[in-house]
């Protein structure tokens, strides 16, 4: 599951570095992604809409498995 994350995650990289920002992939466990938000991204006030809203809804829609999206 942790070679699907990183596809889904390789999809969206260039719209978030497009702000200056990226994401790592932490840990896949359970079906539980853990990420970090980094660059511009790290100290962004809508770091965590951007998590929840854009980068956990692409992964639950491409991957099923995926139960919970959580920053680390």
């Amino acid at each position: 599951m942790r070679e699907k994350v990183e596809m889904v995650l390789n999809k969206i990289k260039p719209s978030l570095s497009a702000d200056g920002g990226s994401v790592e992939l932490v840990d896949v466990k359970d079906g539980v992604v853990k990420l970090k938000l980094t660059g511009a991204c790290s100290g962004c006030p809508m770091a965590a809409m951007t998590l929840q809203n854009g980068i956990a809804r692409a992964l639950k829609e491409e991957i099923p498995e995926v139960k919970e999206v959580v920053a680390a």
